[in-house]
C-alpha cells in the first residue's frame, strides 16, 4: 500500500476505526440486537453482517457521526434481509418484521432509547435460573464479556467442544423456553440478583485463585469480573452490587503479590504490601463502607469488609483480628456455611492463639463439612505445625496435598512437609 496515497491512507484510518469500534462497541451492540431482533444467534449474525459493511462502506463512505446507531440500524436491516430469504418472502416468524420495523429508522433511535436497559437485559438473560450455573457462566463471558469459545475453555480447562455445545444449549433453552429477554421486576430482583452476582463472583475466583492447573491466577478472568462489576454497578447501583465490587477490588489489589518471580505461592503474612495496588484498595473500600452504610448490605459487603481490614492493615501483625472475627460472626449469620465457619476459626487462631482455632476446626471437620475442601486439612496442619503437633501437621498437609489441584498450592504444601523435619515451633 502506497502511504502517500491520501485514499490508501483514509482507507486504512476507516479500517482502523472499525476495528477500535468492534472491540470498544460490540458487545453494545449485540445487547440492542438481541433485543431487537429476539434470537441470540440471528443477532449474532446481524452483529457480523454490519461489521462486515462497516469494512466495505466506511473508507468509501467515511466513517458516520454515530458509528454504534449506523452498525445497529444496518444490523437490523441485514437480519430482516435474511429472515425474509430464509423464509422465501414468507410472513416473518413470531412478527420478528413489526417489532424490527416498529422502531424509527432514525439512526439515533435504538442507541439513545434504552441502551443501558439492553446492556442490563443481556446479563440477566444470561444468568437467567432456568438455566444451569455452567451454561450462565459460560454465556456471560461469551455474550456480555466478549470471549471466544476457545478462551472460555481454556481458562475452565474444558474442551472446545463441549464449551460450545453448552453455549449452543443454553441460547436454545432461552428460545424454546421463551425466557424473557428483560430486567426483572423489583419484586423478583433480590433472588435474581443473586444469581447474576453469584456468577460474576465465580468467574472473578477462578481467576483469582484457579481451581486446578499450573497458573495460580488468570487475570484475564478476574479483569473481566471487575469491568462485569463495575457495568452492573453502572447500570443497578445496589449495595449488593457495590459491595461485591469493592470486595473484588479489595482481593485484586493484593494479585501482584500473591506469586513469586519463580510463580511459588506468597501466604498473606509474607506478602510485600508495597506490591499492593493502591487505588484499587481505596475504591474497595469507599464502595463497602457505601454499601454497608444503606443498612441492606449482605455478604458480599460484609466480606469486602473483611478484606478491606486486611487491605489497609500495615503488617500481619498490625491486623485488627478482633474486628475480623466480629465481621465473621455476622458473616456467619448473615450466610451460614462451613467454608465461613473455616474462616472464622483461622482468624479466630491469629486473635486467640493457634489451640482456639484448631478446636473449631478439628471439630467442622469431623462433621465431614469440609473432608474433600484442601484448604481445610491445610488449615488444620498449619495450626498443628505452630503448636509443635508434628506428626499431626505431616498427616493433615499430605491430606491436603492428595486433594490440592493446583500447581503452585501443591508445591507449597511439599515444602510444608519438608520443613517439618526441621521444625521448632513459636510460641505463640
Amino acid at each position: 500500500m502506497n502511504e502517500d496515497d491520501p485514499k490508501s491512507s483514509a482507507t486504512e484510518r476507516a479500517r482502523d476505526i472499525v476495528e477500535t469500534v468492534y472491540r470498544t462497541e460490540s458487545r453494545l451492540v449485540l445487547a440492542t440486537l438481541i433485543r431487537l431482533l429476539g434470537d441470540f444467534e440471528l443477532a449474532e449474525e446481524a452483529l457480523h453482517d454490519a461489521f462486515k459493511a462497516a469494512l466495505e462502506q466506511w473508507p468509501l463512505t467515511g466513517v458516520p457521526a454515530k458509528p454504534r446507531a449506523w452498525l445497529i440500524s444496518t444490523g437490523r436491516f441485514k437480519a430482516i434481509d435474511t429472515i425474509r430469504k430464509q423464509s422465501r418472502l414468507d410472513p416473518l416468524p413470531d412478527n420478528i418484521a413489526e417489532r424490527l420495523t416498529s422502531d424509527s429508522t432514525d439512526c439515533d433511535d435504538p442507541v439513545d432509547a434504552g441502551l443501558e436497559d439492553d446492556r442490563l437485559r443481556l446479563i440477566f438473560t444470561c444468568c437467567h435460573p432456568a438455566l444451569a450455573l455452567e451454561a450462565q457462566v459460560a454465556l456471560t463471558l461469551r455474550e456480555v464479556c466478549g470471549l471466544t469459545t476457545e478462551e472460555i475453555a481454556r481458562a475452565f480447562l474444558t474442551a472446545t467442544p463441549t464449551l460450545a455445545q453448552r453455549v449452543v444449549r443454553a441460547k436454545a433453552k432461552i428460545r424454546h423456553a421463551r425466557i424473557p429477554y428483560q430486567v426483572p421486576v423489583r419484586a423478583e430482583l433480590p433472588d435474581r440478583l443473586d444469581a447474576v452476582l453469584r456468577v460474576i463472583y465465580l468467574v472473578f475466583n477462578e481467576g483469582y485463585a484457579a481451581s486446578t492447573g499450573a497458573a495460580l491466577m488468570r487475570q484475564d478472568l478476574s479483569g473481566e469480573a471487575i469491568s462485569l462489576g463495575r457495568l452492573l454497578l453502572d447500570l443497578l447501583p445496589e449495595p449488593d452490587v457495590a459491595g461485591l465490587l469493592g470486595l473484588m477490588l479489595l482481593q485484586d489489589s493484593r494479585r501482584a503479590a500473591r506469586m513469586s518471580h519463580t510463580g511459588d505461592l506468597v501466604l498473606l503474612e509474607d506478602q510485600d504490601r508495597t506490591l499492593w495496588k493502591s487505588d484499587y484498595i481505596v475504591e474497595g473500600t469507599v464502595l463497602v463502607q457505601r454499601a454497608l452504610a444503606t443498612g441492606e448490605a449482605g455478604s458480599y459487603a460484609l466480606q469486602g469488609a473483611i478484606a478491606a481490614v486486611h487491605a489497609n492493615a500495615s503488617s500481619t501483625a498490625e491486623t485488627n483480628w478482633d474486628q475480623i472475627v466480629t465481621l465473621y460472626d455476622l458473616l456467619v449469620r448473615a450466610e451460614p456455611s462451613p467454608v465461613i465457619e473455616l474462616n472464622r476459626a483461622v482468624a479466630l487462631a491469629m486473635r486467640d492463639g493457634p489451640e482456639a482455632g484448631l478446636s473449631l476446626i478439628n471439630a467442622i471437620l469431623a462433621r465431614g463439612d469440609l473432608d474433600g475442601y484442601y484448604l481445610a486439612h491445610a488449615a488444620q496442619a498449619d495450626l498443628c505445625r505452630r503448636l509443635g503437633h508434628t506428626a499431626e501437621a505431616r498427616v493433615a498437609y499430605e491430606r491436603a496435598l492428595n486433594l490440592a489441584q493446583q500447581g503452585p498450592e501443591r508445591r507449597f504444601l511439599e515444602r510444608r512437609l519438608a520443613e517439618l523435619k526441621n521444625f521448632k515451633p513459636s510460641v505463640d
